[in-house]
């Protein structure tokens, strides 16, 4: 099994400045234009920039799209 999987630990691919595809991700706890706070496993992950939204999202993974200008971990 992929140590992702067993950790439960997210997978964020981000596509140059515009997109960001993440996987194994908990809830989403705040949505703005300007900023995105997700919850993890273990941490929360937030997402900056401006014109951000979210393109589609599963239980499993999201894409968020805009101009990210910082992905951090809290």
């Amino acid at each position: 099994m992929p140590r992702d999987v067993m950790l439960g630990a997210s997978i964020l691919t981000l596509i140059g400045d515009t997109e960001l595809l993440v996987e194994n991700y908990r809830g989403i706890l705040e949505y703005t234009q300007e900023c995105i706070l997700l919850q993890g496993k273990h941490t929360r992950i937030r997402i900056e920039g401006c014109c951000l939204k979210i393109v589609y999202y599963t239980n499993e993974d999201m894409k968020i799209a805009g101009k990210i200008t910082g992905v951090r971990y809290l």
